[in-house]
């Protein structure tokens, strides 16, 4: 049986709470936090095609490393 690997300073306790978060929360307080992601100030969401993620995801780390 394969373990689960989790990101750094992240276990099967904390990924419990997440979900449990989400999946409790009523349909208004989540679309407002969807429309609230769409205005954070310094961000940008944008849709690209599919294929070309794992390069912006390789633009990003070298960014945040810079």
């Amino acid at each position: 049986m394969r373990q689960n690997k989790f990101p750094p300073g992240w276990d099967l306790e904390r990924v419990k709470r997440v979900l449990s978060h989400y999946e409790s929360q009523p349909e208004e307080e989540a679309v407002a936090e969807d429309e609230a992601a769409f205005e954070t100030p310094g961000q940008t969401v944008m849709e690209v095609p599919t294929e070309l993620v794992p390069e912006i995801r390789k633009l990003i780390a070298k960014h945040k490393v810079a």
